[in-house]
C-alpha cells in the first residue's frame, strides 16, 4: 500500500531540507534520538521514547530537491520539494502508511502556520 501527500510550508526548501536531514532538528518533530547520514548511502538510526527504533539508508540524496529514504522493513519514504511563491511545497510518498512521517509533518507545518 502506498500514501502520497503535498504539504505547504511557508519557509524555502533550504529549510525544509534541513528539518529533514538535521539530526537536531528531525528530533524536534519526528523521534527522540535520530542519528542521520544525509549523503547517499548514508544510514540513519530513528529511536523513540517507547523504546521503538527504525533503521533507514539514504537512497537518494538531491538537496534541497529530493531525499529518499529505504527503512528497514520494507517500507520507503520519498520526499520531493518545490520551490513555490508561498514557500515550498512538500510531497511524501510513503509505502508504510501505518508509519506515517507524512502526518507528522503535517504537524509541523501547522507550527509555521
Amino acid at each position: 500500500m502506498e500514501v502520497s501527500r503535498e504539504i505547504e510550508f511557508p519557509v524555502p526548501p533550504d529549510e525544509v531540507w534541513a528539518a529533514l536531514t538535521d539530526p537536531d532538528q528531525l528530533e524536534e518533530w519526528f523521534a527522540n534520538d535520530v542519528e542521520l547520514d544525509p549523503r547517499e548511502g548514508g544510514a540513519g538510526v530513528f529511536r523513540w521514547e517507547d523504546g521503538e527504533e527504525r533503521h533507514a539508508t539514504v537512497v537518494v540524496s538531491e538537496p534541497p530537491e529530493r531525499l529518499v529514504l529505504d527503512w528497514d522493513d520494507d517500507g520507503e519514504t520519498e520526499f520531493t520539494l518545490e520551490e513555490t511563491e508561498e514557500g515550498t511545497k512538500l510531497h511524501v510518498r510513503e509505502s508504510t502508511p501505518e508509519f506515517s512521517t507524512a502526518l507528522e509533518l503535517r504537524a509541523l507545518a501547522l507550527t509555521y502556520a
